[in-house]
């Protein structure tokens, strides 16, 4: 701003608008540049505006005003601090959920389980979900500098807004809150998914594929991210914690793994084979929030590996808990598949669950009490008033119903043979208990759209993230004579539902990382990387494999401490 007199105009407006909350503060602006900036922040004390409105910027020491018996509208202004958390929306690209959240809590030196979220994004693409931090004395201005590395002058603010977040990372959209982030306080997942390289005999064949997907929806299985990628399935190990077999979900935790980075096998193995914990934390890298955590326990505990449930303790409860949940997902994957074998997925039969239409309305929850759905189990003069997309599994839990028939005792059995009593799921471990839940069998997205694009250059982009469009880059121009045929597909889809079970669906082919990255580097449209349509032999293969954009669709904060769902 160039005119004094706009300046002072809009230190009042901001001044009355935000009731003395934000500060003000004119800046000199770069050589060459006219005018000044003013620069925003939250008010340390919740205070009575800027320095030059207020008279002093001292706060509630001294001053002038200040009264024999005490400050009285200063120490006001001290209750009306900001509230204890802030929310914000963390961008992450390759990077799983924990992984990122460790990142962002090294940056700000706290721990991480003073950060929230309300769902865990797949690694393999580019994410945006919202985040909340339990503050402390950190303020909106320093989470920001500090996580964006504009702190100590490693960036300016026009560099941060200018290039890619530091290692995957990006945060922005802070807000002030009253109350923390909890596993499940989501609507649902959008997402932009690009399947290059496709094989049809025509375009009508996909349109085909995609609205029988529209219509009939599909399979809604916990896909393949929920266990894990590597050789040793995270619900192994939820298995062994439901058992209380520590030492074996301590060996799960530790042990090498097949095909894993080289600097974490040989950490793995200066532990095991050696004894050897500097060297093993010197090796493991930081992601690996679970082992890290238990190997700097024993370096706290002077080398000693004694107390392993003391150790596993120390793993962030929300990835303790997704072991156990892995374990649930696992079984309830087991039952849908036999119960689609036995007897289909078009229509109901005898013996299934669904949530009673006709019960009266549970009575209101109340905030840390669980009140149980009411589930009816099928009987033949019911099925005519529900249909296929009404049917749930329960996940094995305390508070639970079975299926009807000889589903129901299948299901118990298979948690027999896994040495859990399905009749008494409680556990000593307050965190192990199952309580429980139901999931619909199959799934119909509430969003569906897609689009068939042409392309040569594999590298050149198809779909743009967030930050993509924060930074100005545009996706380049269509190639209607492209060489091949991309698949570009935006859906929506509703909590825990997974997008590489609706990309499943229609492709009929694996979708696992491993079996997804071999077909990126196999595919032909390689030979065409970065040349502008002239094959080349010999091209090398791609570093990071093109998955796709997902946001999460999240749930608002209210009035009071309530949430309800809002679309983002």
């Amino acid at each position: 701003m160039s005119s004094n007199q706009s300046r002072t105009q809009f230190h009042q407006v901001i001044r009355e608008l935000f009731a003395g909350k934000l500060e003000t503060r004119a800046e000199d602006v770069k050589e060459g540049e006219e005018g000044s900036r003013i620069l925003i922040k939250w008010a340390p004390k919740g205070g009575a505006g800027n320095s030059r409105a207020s008279g002093s910027d001292r706060g509630g020491r001294g001053g002038r005003g200040r009264s024999r018996g005490g400050d009285r509208s200063n120490r006001n202004a001290t209750d009306d601090k900001p509230p204890p958390w802030i929310h914000f929306t963390l961008q992450k690209t390759n990077r799983d959920t924990q992984d990122a959240l460790a990142h962002i809590s090294r940056l700000l030196r706290i721990a991480v389980k003073d950060l929230a979220v309300a769902g865990t994004k797949d690694k393999r693409g580019v994410t945006t979900q919202r985040v909340s931090l339990k503050r402390g004395p950190k303020s909106i201005e320093e989470v920001w500098q500090f996580v964006n590395a504009q702190y100590a002058g490693r960036k300016t603010v026009e560099q941060v807004m200018s290039e890619r977040g530091e290692r995957g990372v990006r945060v922005g959209d802070m807000t002030y809150a009253r109350s923390s982030l909890d596993l499940g306080m989501l609507k649902g997942n959008a997402f932009v998914i690009t399947l290059r390289n496709i094989k049809a005999d025509s375009e009508d064949t996909i349109n085909r594929a995609m609205q029988s997907m529209k219509d009939n929806g599909f399979i809604n299985y916990y896909g393949m991210q929920r266990f894990g990628t590597s050789s040793i399935p995270t619900h192994t190990i939820g298995l062994a914690l439901l058992k209380s077999d520590w030492a074996q979900a301590i060996s799960l935790l530790l042990r090498p793994r097949p095909g894993e980075y080289s600097e974490a096998e040989a950490g793995r193995r200066a532990w095991l084979e050696r004894g050897d914990l500097q060297a093993a934390l010197e090796l493991i890298p930081r992601r690996a929030v679970a082992e890290r955590s238990i190997l700097e326990f024993f370096d706290r505990q002077g080398g000693e590996a004694q107390n392993i449930m003391g150790a596993l303790n120390t793993i962030p409860r929300n990835l303790r808990l997704m072991y156990v949940h892995a374990y649930q997902s696992y079984v309830w994957n087991a039952i849908v598949s036999e119960r689609i074998r036995l007897h289909g997925a078009s229509k109901p039969i005898v013996g299934d669950l669904v949530y009673d239409k006709n019960a009266p309305a549970p009575p209101p929850k109340k905030k840390g009490k669980y009140v149980p759905p009411n589930i009816k189990v099928l009987k033949e003069e019911d099925l005519k008033d529900y249909t296929i997309f009404d049917v749930i599994m329960p996940l094995p839990g305390r508070d639970v119903a079975y299926p009807g028939g000889e589903l129901g005792e299948r299901y118990k059995e298979f948690l027999r043979l896994d040495g859990l009593d399905p009749d008494n799921l409680v556990h000593t471990h307050r965190d192990y208990s199952l309580l429980g839940s139901y999931r619909h069998m199959l799934h119909l997205p509430t969003h569906l759209s897609w689009s068939i694009i042409r392309y040569t250059d594999p590298d050149i982009a198809l779909a743009q993230s967030d930050e993509d469009q924060l930074l100005g880059f545009t996706l380049p121009p269509t190639e209607p004579d492209g060489k091949f045929m991309a698949l570009k597909m935006e859906l929506q889809l509703g909590t825990a539902a997974y997008a590489t079970m609706a990309i499943r669906e229609v492709t009929k082919t694996e979708t696992s990382s491993y079996h997804q990255t071999n077909l990126t580097l196999t595919s032909e449209d390689q030979k065409f990387k970065g040349v502008g349509g002239e094959a080349v032999e010999g091209a090398e293969d791609p570093e990071v494999e093109e998955v796709g954009v997902t946001t999460e669709l999240a749930m608002e904060e209210a009035v009071e401490n309530e949430i309800e769902m809002a679309e983002a």
